[in-house]
């Protein structure tokens, strides 16, 4: 029996969907703001994703939101492959790079070809952090477990001996993407370190 080529496009999206669905299972370090568990990659993606749509705002001017959202909804889908890094561990952050090439490779790969790289090419863009679309995503990216951990009294910081000096770093990129967060996101650390959630 033929295969109808719309039959064959149908098939490869169905099969990306199914595959995509396992990023329910990948278990970050960061906590819920509730403390009452670890958020998985896809609840991340949404949160930021649906950030995106509330702090646009704080994005610089003239940033297509629609691209941001897009961006945030596929740029954790590499770690259904690499696993999710922690941001704080050197070593790891160092060998990530090259493990997440190559599952966008496959993961993009299983759609019909003008998709996937249209997908590709949004991850690229925000791992690359050149467009003001790509800075504002990797903000956000980067602001939720800063708010995250100041909400559970520290959170990861404490269990994994994080510094302040480690945060005010990652607050650096948050700062590129949108200034105003940026400078929301320092103050959150400081009183961090007042509270005693967060050593110098």
């Amino acid at each position: 029996m033929t295969i109808a080529p719309e039959e064959d496009r149908l098939n490869a999206q169905i099969a990306f969907a199914i595959e995509i669905d396992k990023l329910k299972r990948i278990i970050r370090r960061n906590h819920l703001i509730d403390g009452s568990r670890r958020e998985n990659s896809a609840e991340h993606s949404w949160y930021v994703g649906t950030l995106a749509m509330v702090l646009g705002e704080h994005a610089p001017p003239g940033t297509d939101l629609q691209r941001v959202v897009a961006m945030l909804l596929v740029h954790d889908l590499v770690e259904i492959d690499a696993g999710d890094t922690f941001v704080y561990d050197a070593v790891a952050v160092e060998a990530q790079a090259e493990a997440e090439r190559a599952a966008a490779d496959r993961i993009f790969g299983l759609l019909p070809d003008e998709q996937g790289v249209w997908l590709r090419e949004l991850w690229d863009e925000f791992e690359a952090r050149k467009t003001p679309e790509a800075r504002f995503a990797k903000a956000l990216d980067r602001f939720a477990p800063i708010l995250a951990n100041h909400h559970t009294e520290g959170g990861t910081w404490p269990l994994f001996k994080v510094t302040a000096a480690e945060v005010r770093e990652k607050v650096r990129i948050i700062e590129e993407g949108s200034p105003s967060l940026g400078a929301y996101a320092l103050e959150l650390v400081e009183l961090s370190v007042a509270r005693g959630h967060l050593s110098e």
